[in-house]
């Protein structure tokens, strides 16, 4: 059914609407190519800008977790990060850090700038 589908589809048109096919391949060229450039692309982008923060947490930074937990970093290792959130140090997947700042910033001060 699906290939009959295809070869009616694609069938060539008696009569004046032979261009029919070639609009309609190109529109939907368009309408994915919009997609690409206003939601997939955009979204690696600040993936690719993530990761890359991720892999520079330094001693001292403040960050974020994926729980809420908010605290300064004091140890990092190969995947795993060290902070120190009031009275008690937890250790924290490296992956699941959702924010990096500076020490000093408030996320009040980062949404302005």
């Amino acid at each position: 059914m699906t290939t009959t589908f295809l070869f009616l589809l694609f069938a060539p048109s008696s009569g004046q609407g032979g261009r029919g096919l070639s609009i309609f391949l190109f529109q939907m060229l368009a309408f994915i190519a919009i997609i690409y450039f206003l939601l997939i692309r955009p979204k690696v982008q600040q993936e690719k800008r993530h990761r890359e923060r991720l892999s520079q947490i330094k001693r001292g930074d403040e960050i974020v977790t994926v729980g809420g937990l908010v605290g300064e970093v004091v140890h990092v290792k190969e995947d795993r990060v060290t902070v120190k959130t009031g009275e008690a140090r937890v250790v924290v997947q490296r992956d699941r850090v959702s924010e990096v700042r500076e020490p000093g910033t408030t996320g009040e001060e980062k949404k302005a700038s």
